[in-house]
């Protein structure tokens, strides 16, 4: 029997398995950490005939090679197993790959970008969902996409639509994957670390527009738009809140916001003030959901119902509570200096700033502006603390204080809203989370179980 190896044992590792294992595969997935939850799944799974081994990392020199290796986002693609694991002709693929190898007879919308990718997923799987269609959101944004096509096999049905939100992590594992819609949100430096180069970064994602059928593009993204549009296919909608002079492809199929309506192949769509989440940068957002609906032939009443119904992102500026007048602002998800610097932007008045992490790479340069134009004060958590503190005191701003974690963090923002009239506590970490949490899931949750017990 063929054997399939999966690594990690997360919900999109046991999804991948049991796919595999319906396929009539022998499969094994291996995790290198160990616990008492993860004794339990490996109990659970083993009834089910597959092999889970723990505190374990794939060694092929152990005997029998598997046939095909499933990696989660997780992984990095050159990690030295894998490399050794191509050299030996094992195919090997990532957890979205797989997904799409068992749903491509639905019709895909496939979503990357640096920020705004799960804004526009989340919007673009509503308006569609109000449209009558089968139209889950999946991958990046949540929920694994090998969970959905294992529901869809147990059904027996697939989906009308898959609405994939897609890491660069996940195109560069998925080499197959052809939306029929393809979005790029926006471009901006980060994941350096693990793609090394800017060019590495853009090429990764640049590949899953160019097999798109038809492509969407942030026209008022800086990189994006310096490209021109000859290098992408002349039919690209390219979206620009500034009006139609800057939709620089064909107006036929441009997106594009005047006297406040989106508007798309000239026709007016939908008011921009039906919907209600702050900040201009959701206007792009908007464009890009509005042009992918139309792409699928969605009627204007079905668009604007979604986009007056969409209650906005959890953690991304997601308003926790109003307390003693100050407004609570969850926006854990802006893990760079760009989505910081967006998310503190978007907001009325003074902050008290939470921010703070694992530091990325990136340049924090407009993220600083930001926080001497908008932040009273800034409060430091986690392992960037003291580099965070460092480069504010270099820009001159000397409104900060080291306070470690997030508990500590919403005592002392509540004890200083009132003394510098700020009227938002607001978390936005510019940071990655993995030195304190599990994921910026786990750290906004904590961030709102603290605002909710005021």
């Amino acid at each position: 029997m063929k054997t399939a190896h999966i690594i990690g044992l997360g919900k999109s590792g046991v999804a991948a398995a049991r796919l595999l294992k319906g396929d009539g595969w022998n499969v094994v997935i291996s995790d290198r950490a160990i616990n008492e939850t993860l004794q339990k799944q490996q109990e659970e799974l083993a009834a089910e005939g597959i092999t889970v081994k723990l505190n374990y990392s794939l060694n092929l020199e152990d005997g029998d090679l598997p046939k095909i290796i499933v990696v989660s986002p997780g992984v990095p693609w050159d990690a030295p197993i894998l490399v050794a694991a191509r050299e030996l002709s094992i195919e090997t693929i990532g957890e979205m790959e797989l997904a799409w190898r068992v749903l491509n007879s639905s019709s895909w919308v496939g979503i990357t970008g640096t920020n705004g990718k799960t804004t526009t997923t989340a919007l673009i799987a509503a308006i569609f969902q109000a449209a009558g269609f089968d139209a889950p959101a999946c991958g990046n944004i949540g929920y694994a996409a090998c969970e959905l096509a294992l529901e869809a096999r147990n059904n027996g049905t697939p989906p009308d639509w898959v609405i994939a939100e897609l890491s660069s992590y996940q195109i560069e594992s998925s080499a197959s994957i052809a939306p029929k819609i393809g979005v790029w949100t926006t471009f901006t430096p980060d994941h350096l670390s693990r793609h090394q180069t800017l060019e590495n970064y853009f090429d990764i994602k640049a590949r899953l527009l160019k097999q798109s059928k038809q492509q969407i593009l942030n026209g008022d993204d800086e990189y994006l738009s310096n490209l021109g549009a000859s290098f992408w296919h002349p039919s690209a909608c390219w979206t620009s809140v500034r009006g139609k002079d800057y939709a620089i492809a064909n107006p036929k199929f441009g997106a594009y916001i005047e006297a406040g309506w989106v508007v798309f192949g000239g026709e007016q769509i939908v008011e921009v003030s039906a919907l209600r989440m702050v900040g201009k940068h959701n206007w792009q957002n908007l464009l890009m959901a509005v042009a992918a609906a139309k792409f699928a032939g969605i009627d204007n009443s079905a668009i604007s119902s979604a986009i007056t119904n969409f209650p906005g992102v959890p953690h991304r500026l997601e308003l926790i509570c109003t307390w003693q007048g100050i407004d609570f602002i969850n926006d854990s998800k802006a893990t760079n200096y760009d989505a910081a610097e967006v998310g503190l932007s978007a907001i009325n008045g003074k902050a008290i700033l939470i921010a703070g992490g694992e530091a990325k790479a990136g340049d924090d340069s407009s993220w600083i502006k930001a926080i001497q134009t908008k932040a009273a004060v800034v409060l430091l958590i986690g392992n960037a603390a003291e580099q965070f503190a460092e480069r504010l005191q270099q820009a001159g701003y000397t409104h900060y204080q080291i306070v470690e974690t997030m508990d500590k963090a919403v005592t002392k923002a509540v004890q200083l809203a009132p003394q510098y009239s700020a009227s938002v506590v607001l978390l936005s970490p510019a940071c990655a989370s993995f030195d304190q949490y599990q994921n910026f899931e786990q750290r906004g949750d904590h961030f709102r179980q603290l605002c909710l017990a005021l």
